[in-house]
């Protein structure tokens, strides 16, 4: 599935653990609760994706675009998030502990109630 246009798609709920969609355009889908551990989603459009409730556990999000992406309470565990884009993200009540985020973008991103990669959930200097 690496490099498809699923703009749009309503994939509420799914399990598509381990899924390569590298590369892959998810503007704006609807992955509410969906199952992505695992998930091989280096360089994929996530612009404005509703990831709420997901599972990004150990997700290799590498270089991804989640400008704008609605990530509360998403799982996000172990996750590869380094060069991602989460400015304007929502991370209110989401679980980064764990996650790498070197050279991460999070200009404007809502941040009420995150766990940051220490397993802190107050806000480093360097947030």
């Amino acid at each position: 599935m690496a490099g498809q246009d699923l703009s749009k798609a309503d994939l509420r709920g799914l399990v598509l653990r381990q899924i390569c969609l590298r590369g892959a355009n998810l503007k704006r889908a609807d992955l509410r609760g969906s199952n992505l551990e695992e998930a091989d989603l280096r360089g994929a459009n996530l612009q404005r994706t509703d990831l709420r409730g997901a599972n990004l556990q150990n997700a290799d999000l590498e270089g991804a675009d989640l400008r704008g992406a609605e990530l509360r309470q998403a799982q996000l565990q172990g996750a590869n998030l380094r060069r991602a884009d989460l400015s304007g993200a929502n991370l209110e009540q989401a679980n980064l502990e764990g996650a790498q985020i070197e050279g991460l973008k999070h200009s404007g991103a809502r941040i009420a109630g995150l766990i940051f990669p220490d397993g802190t959930p107050l806000k480093p200097w360097w947030w």
